[in-house]
């Protein structure tokens, strides 16, 4: 395939094909999930599925939704983020799956619940009262706010009984998914939101069976993927989306070396997740020291199950919070992501915001034409192109 001045290399491992259980990828390009808060009322609408359709059309051989929130009273706060719970909102995501099939696509739902808000950390209880819909009450393992660790206890700690209402929720959502048609579901353990926050000792101070060891902190994560594989049956994938980072705490650690990012994936394997979605803030960074290998394909290598890599792909002289201060970013060159992937390091590659940019990516690329893709720009969020 030959390539051009603005992405040099070849791009022909992007564009072989996958089997992950009951799903068949047609390449190895994957739409990041991004959220974007344009469905009212918490329902996705008819724009929403063309959003989606329209990358399914140019060849992305996995689209993952934005965050949908899970049917659980305290899940998310903000009404435009999707729900993926009720009639309405169910009907929504039933339009987007068959859009998008209709493009011959493939699509998973993300599912989330955002505990104790990242966004709202660092704010106080204060302000956060004032942010709050009348009668949302923030659920966590601990109530605590990294960015404030010395504040009391935000929002409610949650009970037992609160902890197996939301693994009961998750697999409730999961079996929606799938009747809705989705081809896969991922499950949000990223960035600090509720998995996270169990897995990370900083937010997650419990002394009962949740907390405290690594067995302890992984177990509120695995039950809710063994109730999600419960609830969607054997074939049917599930994908773990994971993180170091945090939101406005970029060098924290869940794993601090090869071994002990083993101790807390093994364990998701052995409750049924087929994939992990290894989010990194820059994909060319390694994940430890002596070892030029990224977060995803150690993942690979300690579970043996297939993974995503993902951070800045395609893009050029952009930080991942480019887009927070107004910024865009060039077209970037994907030589090294290719080459990686040719080499087995890791098996998908997905995009942000070079598929937001442009939708057209895969189809360019595999034409040759990199010359024409579409650079980012901030004010891209404010749609749904």
């Amino acid at each position: 395939m030959s390539t051009d001045e603005n992405i040099p290399g070849s791009a022909e491992a992007l564009f072989e094909p996958l089997t992950v259980g009951s799903l068949t990828l047609d390449n190895r390009i994957v739409m990041a999930p991004m959220t974007r808060e344009l469905s009212s009322g918490g329902v996705p609408g008819p724009e929403v599925a063309a959003y989606y359709a329209r990358r399914a059309r140019n060849g992305v051989g996995l689209i993952i939704t934005e965050g949908a929130a899970i049917g659980h009273v305290a899940a998310e706060r903000r009404e435009s983020v999707p729900r993926l719970h009720g009639r309405d909102a169910l009907a929504g995501w039933s339009a987007v799956v068959e859009a998008v099939h209709a493009e011959g696509g493939r699509i998973a739902a993300q599912l989330m619940h955002a505990g104790l808000d990242p966004l709202l950390w660092g704010m106080g209880a204060e302000r956060v009262g004032t942010i709050l819909p009348r009668g949302f009450e923030l659920e966590s393992p601990s109530g605590a706010d990294p960015s404030r660790p010395e504040a009391p206890p935000l929002g409610r700690v949650m009970t037992r009984d609160d902890i197996d209402g939301t693994v009961a929720a998750y697999a409730r959502t999961a079996a929606d998914a799938r009747r809705a048609g989705f081809d896969a579901i991922e499950l949000h353990a990223a960035h600090g939101y509720l998995i996270d926050q169990f897995l990370w000792p900083v937010t997650n101070r419990r002394t009962d069976a949740y907390g405290g060891s690594a067995q302890a902190r992984v177990r509120f994560g695995v039950e809710v993927v063994r109730a999600c594989r419960e609830a969607v049956g054997p074939s049917f994938p599930i994908i773990l989306r994971f993180s170091q980072w945090k939101v406005g705490h970029y060098s924290a650690r869940l794993a601090d070396t090869p071994a002990e990012l083993e101790a807390l994936l093994l364990p998701f394997v052995e409750a049924g997740v087929d994939m992990f979605h290894a989010s990194t803030r820059r994909f060319w960074e390694p994940a430890f020291a002596g070892s030029e290998v990224n977060l995803a394909g150690w993942s690979k290598r300690v579970t043996g199950k297939p993974a995503i890599t993902v951070g800045s792909v395609g893009l050029k002289d952009s930080d991942f919070l480019t887009y927070l201060d107004g910024k865009g970013a060039g077209v970037g060159d994907v030589t090294e992501v290719t080459a990686r992937l040719a080499q087995g390091e890791f098996d998908l590659v997905a995009l942000g915001r070079a598929l937001i940019a442009d939708p057209a990516w895969p189809s360019k690329m595999r034409a040759g034409q990199a010359r024409d893709l579409v650079p980012f720009a901030a004010d891209m969020l404010a749609t749904l192109y």
